[in-house]
């Protein structure tokens, strides 16, 4: 069976292609007049169309069906984290989370970030691209920079908050108990759900505190010591298979 290969449209009312993806289609993949194209909106609907204009910088396109897609997940899912030095592995992170399906991704700036500046172009093309390839009709939105101190008391977070850190409890409320949940354990399945990871080098106790004020849970991603992209990716796993 050949392989379906899809073409990502923001607006397919339009009926012509966006400036990368027409060139992809026209100067890289041979495309003409009368050829079918196979379309994704980002938004949840998937399209059949047939080329009716070919150029160098054009391809326009009449369309033939479209098929709309239900959520995969209930719920939303979404991830702020902080964004490691080498921007190769949240680069790796937002291709995966893209195609195990993730609604928000938001990039924290914490205390001991390691990295306070990121290109959001280059993650959008990134999530593009896993969406065609994992054939999602849903692409994530990716949020830049955001001020820890800032995103933790926004008024639009879920009312399901998680902060996952490698403290005790004891080390953050002297009082308190020692253990933290396991993200899976608490989740509540269909319900929209946020879970932030630290850098490298952690949140701060200051940050795990004012997290927490803020109505953020403290919990666990396992026993195993995990970098930052791939703490991610667990939350994400763990969010999506609770809400499918």
């Amino acid at each position: 069976m050949k392989e379906q290969r899809y073409f990502y449209t923001p607006e397919p009312e339009a009926l012509e292609l966006p400036g990368e993806e027409a060139q992809h289609a026209v100067r890289v993949l041979r495309l003409g007049m009368g050829d079918e194209l196979n379309l994704v909106d980002g938004h949840g609907g998937f399209y059949t169309a047939v080329i009716t204009e070919a150029s160098n910088h054009h391809c326009r396109y009449r369309i033939t069906g479209k098929i709309p897609q239900q959520p995969e997940w209930k719920g939303s899912i979404a991830v702020a984290v902080a964004p490691t030095k080498n921007m190769d592995r949240i680069e790796w992170f937002v291709e995966k989370a893209t195609e195990i399906g993730v609604d928000d991704i938001v990039m924290l700036e914490c205390q001991f970030s390691e990295r306070r500046m990121v290109k959001t172009e280059r993650l959008e093309k990134v999530a593009i691209a896993a969406m065609k390839q994992s054939h999602k009709a849903w692409k994530p939105q990716i949020e830049g920079m955001t001020d820890f101190m800032h995103f933790i008391v926004r008024e639009d977070l879920p009312r399901q908050r998680f902060i996952a850190h490698c403290y005790d409890q004891t080390d953050i409320k002297p009082d308190g108990v020692a253990e933290k949940p396991f993200l899976a354990d608490v989740l509540e399945s269909g319900e929209p759900a946020l879970v932030m990871v630290g850098p490298e080098g952690d949140f701060s106790v200051d940050e795990v505190r004012a997290a927490e004020s803020a109505g953020f849970r403290s919990i666990t991603l396992g026993t195993s010591r995990l970098r930052t992209e791939t703490a991610a990716l667990v939350a994400v796993h763990l969010m999506r298979i609770t809400n499918q």
